[in-house]
């Protein structure tokens, strides 16, 4: 009982970040929205929604961090290293460093993800190009 008074009574600031804070990025037709990263004070995660419009094909990219992608709405099709697999809303994919990866949407309807990564993620290109992603800094 002592533990728990203790930390219910110490002063803390919890560090929100407000959705009006978000930074959105547009990159290969989909929406990007940037809560955690280095820039809004996060020290070793990044997290972003991302929304996919109906009918995309995504650009296979390769990353050099684990991902964890937990699908709010829709269903995303994602092909990692060339299986594809359907995520309906409500599940979650992990996607393993160094996998190739690709998000599709195709249905007729958007879809949305919550990812999760750790800070320094970069992606590679087929052709080679490596971008670090603006959301992830």
């Amino acid at each position: 009982m002592t533990i728990w008074s203790s930390v219910l009574t110490k002063e803390s600031v919890i560090p929100v970040i407000r959705s009006a804070d978000a930074v959105v990025h547009e990159m290969h037709g989909t929406r990007f929205t940037s809560y955690a990263a280095p820039a809004r004070g996060s020290q070793e995660l990044c997290a972003w929604r991302i929304d996919v419009p109906p009918g995309s094909t995504g650009v296979a990219h390769t990353i050099t961090r684990e991902e964890i992608v937990f699908v709010l709405s829709g269903a995303m099709e994602l092909t990692l290293d060339e299986a594809a697999s359907t995520v309906p809303a409500g599940d979650v994919a992990v996607l393993p460093a160094g996998a190739t990866v690709r998000v599709d949407n195709v249905s007729d309807e958007p879809v949305s993800a919550w990812v999760t990564t750790s800070v320094g993620l970069e992606a590679q290109l087929a052709d080679g190009s490596r971008i670090v992603p603006p959301w992830t800094t």
